[in-house]
């Protein structure tokens, strides 16, 4: 199990924070991500696994005028 945003949401086996991102919808290159308390460098998304009982807080940016 994973906390995403503090909801619980399934472990998806193997995967990148990126690969997650995009399988909860998020737009990884907008968005920012902390992982149990430390931000992720958005170069990074890519290369960290998501590990079984990981905590995320994801902000995502969004544009208007």
């Amino acid at each position: 199990m994973l906390f995403v945003n503090g909801k619980e949401v399934e472990y998806p086996g193997e995967c990148t924070i990126s690969q997650l991102l995009n399988r909860l919808g998020y737009r990884a290159e907008r968005t920012a991500v902390e992982r149990n308390g430390e931000i992720v460098p958005r170069k990074s998304l890519e290369h960290v696994a998501v590990v079984d009982g990981d905590h995320l807080e994801v902000v995502s940016f969004v544009g208007g005028g």
